[in-house]
């Protein structure tokens, strides 16, 4: 799937989300962005834990889905998230993904997440996906 039918994908499949999520490549390399609004936001202001593990996950998820299609039932089976530094006040995160390994039932990947404009990480993540049998 190209970076359009990702989009549209995830806009059809997970309305609830969508807006949140904006596919700006994918290729080797896919790379996401949260469009950080309040709802993203805990106490001081920084970006939750939670909203930056739901971009890593959505990262994977839609790398998986360029190389397979829509495999809208493809699921996370583990998530490990290191949380490095306090991402940058007002700025959207950018997730950049490489899938290291796609078999017939699992895949595997890593995303290191950034604050747009900023080259230091704020997190890295690995994760594994299950894939539904064909």
């Amino acid at each position: 799937m190209n970076v359009a039918e990702l989009q549209a994908f995830l806009g059809r499949e997970f309305p609830q989300v969508a807006g949140d999520f904006v596919v700006e490549a994918a290729g080797e390399e896919c790379v996401i962005r949260l469009v950080v609004a309040e709802r993203h936001l805990r106490p001081g202001g920084t970006v939750s834990g939670r909203a930056m593990f739901a971009l890593a996950d959505v990262a994977i998820y839609l790398a998986i889905l360029h190389r397979l299609g829509p495999v809208a039932l493809a699921v996370t089976t583990n998530c490990n998230i290191d949380f490095m530094r306090k991402p940058a006040a007002g700025r959207d995160l950018i997730a950049r993904t490489r899938l290291l390994k796609l078999g017939r039932v699992l895949a595997v990947g890593d995303v290191l997440i950034q604050s747009d404009g900023t080259p230091e990480p704020v997190a890295r993540a690995s994760l594994t996906y299950s894939i539904p049998p064909k």
